[in-house]
């Protein structure tokens, strides 16, 4: 065992140190949370929408679901404004959040990587009707700037928001709008701007930086996105979409990558680096945005198009944290002797309760503990595979709304599936992983804690 662990700490640990100190992951990372704001928003709008809508129209109760078309209603606009356009709030959050890691004007740089993400999309439309248009509807069609010709319309200045301001545009933002935020950042950083003197004030002064700096970087943008349309038949984003975002996100859905995903957590964690923080770009990147895409879908009254979404890593792997620490905590409570883990465990189960494991990670501690390595990293492969298989024989529902990470056990599962079923299998899972951190438990009750320590 030691041996592992020490071919582990050399091979592995410096590459997770170096994930971690990526500028470009870090940002990746830093723009997802800050968008968390909105995707709660959004979520809050769908559970109240599937109480007051969705569940009473199953049962039946038409009165109650249009007495309440006010808040229907409400939460719509809630969803438009949050969830409907993540990927333009996310466009900004990510140029935003790169300025920041390269010490450059942030506003700036989150203007850029919007205007390349507008630029990226369909500008143009075209309509094959059943039947010619009336002279009066293709009158009113011209005025508007459309081109009517038979039963054609066609025209240009119009965003299909349904499909592209939403999840579906978060692989283009990566990609083009961290290449637009590359060419500012390197311009600030050669000083390839405007010097206003020190008496302008710093608003205005640092708008006049970006002007060189920006230009540039929406130039090089525009002209690549002004080629896929001349020279392909598709744009940039159409493209990302179908030989990028698509792959990756059917790959993400195969049993290999969750299991993998998983294993990394744990093993990262064990050396006291935050797994899911250094992973969180690929979580967030691929399966929080299957999750959005459940999600719109979930609005629309579509079919959920993805089973394992990064919320599900919560409800059924980590439950109380990375490791589900909880159950460890409960098991040492239940069946512990040694009066050195049991003090932990009281003061760590009430934070382990929220999903904080921090207290346990480093009190008890588990991070390079050779007691706990074991059940550590096979307590939420066992659980992960168990609810991996349930949900995809349709036994359990994918998750369908966004969830606090915080939230407690039993409540998540509910919240964030929408579906009875779901807390049953999360407290199966609890109850798997409890028995796997029994044995070693009691095992560490017939080891002194000198014993542990050296």
């Amino acid at each position: 065992m030691n041996s592992f662990i020490n071919w582990l700490n050399k091979h592995i640990v410096p590459i997770a140190a170096k994930i971690g100190s990526v500028r470009w992951l870090v940002a990746l990372r830093d723009a997802f949370i800050a968008i968390m704001p909105a995707t709660m928003a959004g979520s809050v709008a769908s559970v109240l929408n599937a109480l007051v809508r969705d569940i009473p129209t199953r049962f039946g109760w038409t009165g109650f679901v249009n007495s309440m078309q006010w808040l229907i209603g409400i939460n719509a606009q809630v969803w438009t404004g949050s969830l409907a356009v993540l990927g333009l709030i996310f466009a900004f959050a990510f140029g935003y959040q790169l300025a920041v890691q390269y010490k450059v004007e942030p506003i700036t740089g989150g203007i850029v990587t919007l205007g390349t993400f507008l630029m990226c999309l369909p500008q143009s439309y075209t309509l094959t009707l059943t039947k010619a248009l009336s002279a009066a509807d293709a009158k009113t069609l011209t005025a508007a700037g459309a081109a009517v010709a038979g039963k054609t319309v066609s025209g240009w200045g119009f965003f299909n928001f349904n499909a592209y301001f939403g999840s579906a545009g978060f692989f283009t933002v990566m990609i083009m709008g961290g290449i637009a935020a590359t060419i500012y950042i390197w311009l600030v950083k050669k000083h390839i701007t405007i010097t206003m003197p020190d008496s302008v004030p710093p608003a205005i002064a640092n708008a006049f930086t970006g002007i060189i700096p920006a230009s540039a970087a929406l130039y090089v943008t525009g002209i690549i996105t002004y080629l896929f349309t001349k020279l392909g038949t598709t744009t940039v984003i159409e493209w990302i979409s179908k030989i990028i975002q698509e792959p990756l996100l059917n790959l993400s859905q195969g049993y290999g990558a969750v299991l993998i995903l998983t294993i990394l957590v744990q093993v990262f964690w064990f050396f006291g680096i935050h797994g899911t923080n250094v992973l969180g770009p690929v979580l967030d990147g691929i399966w929080l945005t299957a999750q959005l895409s459940n999600m719109a879908a979930y609005n629309a009254g579509k079919a959920l198009p993805y089973v394992w979404t990064r919320n599900a890593f919560d409800l059924y792997a980590w439950i109380g944290g990375a490791g589900s620490t909880l159950l460890l905590l409960i098991a040492i409570l239940m069946f512990s002797k040694r009066d050195d883990q049991r003090a932990v465990a009281k003061m760590a189960i009430a934070p382990g309760f929220f999903n904080v494991n921090e207290p346990v990670m480093f009190g008890l501690p588990i991070v390079l503990d050779p007691i706990y390595f074991i059940p550590f990293l096979l307590a939420p492969v066992v659980m992960v595979t168990i609810a991996y298989f349930v949900m995809q024989l349709g036994w359990v529902s994918p998750i369908k709304t966004q969830i606090v990470w915080s939230m407690p056990p039993i409540m998540n599962a509910l919240v964030g599936t929408l579906d009875w079923r779901a807390p049953i299998l999360q407290v199966f899972n609890m109850c798997v992983g409890f028995l796997i951190y029994l044995p070693f438990v009691k095992a560490a009750n017939r080891m002194k804690p000198e014993a542990v320590i050296d």
